[in-house]
């Protein structure tokens, strides 16, 4: 078997938490957790899940958001109220 070595990175205090109380719930640690995902993305030389970015954020809506801001600040913007929508 291989030595093993130990792998440090920062993580909020709070996902931490929540991911040892989750690793708990399925009888294993977090150490356990990522050495799965690790021999996981060993194996298959992928991220075993799918990645993405927030669209929300993409370059194209970042250039929207700030034209907006400048209309805003210029005086050209026309802004109006509306109700509230309720989400369940």
């Amino acid at each position: 078997m291989a030595q093993a070595v130990n792998v440090n990175f920062r993580m909020d205090a709070d996902l931490k938490q929540s991911m040892e109380q989750v690793c708990s719930d399925m009888g294993m640690s977090m150490t356990t957790a990522f050495t799965i995902f690790a021999k996981k993305v060993s194996r298959e030389k992928r991220i075993p899940f799918e990645v993405s970015a927030d669209p929300f954020y993409s370059e194209s809506n970042m250039r929207y958001l700030r034209g907006v801001i400048d209309d805003i600040e210029a005086g050209r913007a026309r802004l109006a109220e509306h109700d509230l929508i309720e989400v369940d």
